[in-house]
């Protein structure tokens, strides 16, 4: 970890009620950069424009007041930052570390049950083409690799170890253009200084996939 001030951050979504999960994971995140002298942030992950609402924003709001857990800046939005995060999808194309992929929902669909049923990742025909057809909807996907592992340094599991070939090739952008979590979270992480990401353990495979595509960014 570099040796830096500690930042945290909490980003939940305006989907609803804030609930008991958020407000641990806040005060978890508050607690410990108040005991190093650094900074808590707050980012409202509001990608899911059909769910996201402003009552929803506010009631985060209000909810951390009560808590008494005031962020030391601004709260980041993460809609506002789309076109950078499509950005860094483009490098990642640019770069040979993401691609194209022309699979319909079908495909798609068919492909995932016949991966579950082999106890693999799946895998999309696109990955090594080199056809380009705009014209066609797609999404851009990042290009896992295949061979070697990924580690995740957990401060309170230890070292994490994933085997690459089990990691899919995650999508960056939907076919309307749009991010996706997975990437718009590595981009916001890295920009607004993020050290430590204190979260539920569910997030420990997304973890292993976004450290690929952070490292892909060369962050």
């Amino acid at each position: 970890m570099p040796d830096r001030p500690v930042v945290t951050r909490i980003a939940p979504s305006p989907t609803g009620a804030m609930h008991i999960g958020t407000a641990r994971t806040a005060l978890f995140n508050w607690l410990y950069a108040k005991h190093t002298g650094g900074k808590f942030l707050l980012r409202i992950e509001d990608t899911d424009r059909e769910r996201s609402t402003d009552a929803a924003v506010q009631v985060i709001f209000d909810g951390l007041a009560w808590l008494g857990l005031t962020p030391d800046e601004e709260p980041v939005f993460q809609f506002a930052r789309a076109e950078r995060h499509v950005l860094a999808a483009q490098e990642l194309l640019a770069k040979g570390n993401a691609y194209r992929c022309y699979m319909t929902v079908e495909e798609t669909t068919a492909e995932r049950e016949i991966a579950r049923a082999e106890g693999r990742a799946i895998r999309s025909p696109w990955r090594d083409a080199e056809a380009n057809f705009n014209d066609r909807p797609h999404v851009i996907r990042f290009k896992s690799p295949q061979e070697g592992e990924t580690v995740i340094r957990d401060k309170v599991k230890g070292d994490v170890t994933f085997q690459n070939k089990d990691l899919d090739d995650l999508i960056l952008l939907r076919t309307d253009g749009t991010p996706t979590y997975n990437l718009a979270v590595i981009v916001d992480d890295h920009e607004m200084g993020i050290t430590h990401v204190i979260r539920g353990d569910d997030h420990l495979n997304n973890a292993a996939r976004q450290t690929q595509i952070y490292e892909a960014l060369g962050w």
